[in-house]
């Protein structure tokens, strides 16, 4: 009866062990500050194709805010736009033109599991609302990190 409880206090304990070892459980959440979100409404003549951007230096972020206002100012309803690229850096996401309103494209977390920043993205709103072309867009700030970013 001995042996079979050393058994499985072995099990339990390996089981214990070899868990603690899972990458979920090394996820971390990432705090992120809103920047902007909302649509296009350029009809695609910004030339913002449906892409997931990560931004680390002013140029690349003062050419992207360019596009966005090229046909409406956009960036007027951002929280911020000067950024301390030192300290931080974007996650911009961008989906298709959409030929009618009512869609988003949402981070909705990130996280990281010490090897990489994992960005969540999902579409909450679904559309079919108005008959306007929009392509929606997500902007977010985090603290500068040197490790590869992920979209799922």
């Amino acid at each position: 009866m001995k042996t079979k409880n050393l058994i499985l206090f072995i099990a339990i304990i390996f089981g214990l062990l070899s868990s603690c070892n899972n990458d979920e459980d090394d996820l971390n959440p990432v705090e992120f500050i809103f920047i902007g979100q909302g649509n296009l409404y350029g009809n695609g003549e910004e030339n913002v194709e449906k892409q997931n951007l990560v931004i680390s230096d002013i140029n690349s972020w003062s050419e992207l805010i360019n596009k966005m206002n090229a046909v409406n100012n956009v960036s007027d309803s951002f929280t911020e736009t000067n950024i301390d690229f030192y300290e931080s850096m974007i996650i911009a996401i961008f989906d298709e033109v959409k030929g009618n309103g009512g869609h988003s494209i949402d981070i909705t977390k990130i996280v990281d599991n010490n090897n990489k920043i994992i960005v969540t993205i999902e579409n909450i709103l679904q559309g079919d609302l108005t008959t306007v072309m929009t392509q929606p867009y997500h902007i977010v700030k985090i603290s500068k990190k040197n490790k590869s970013v992920i979209f799922e």
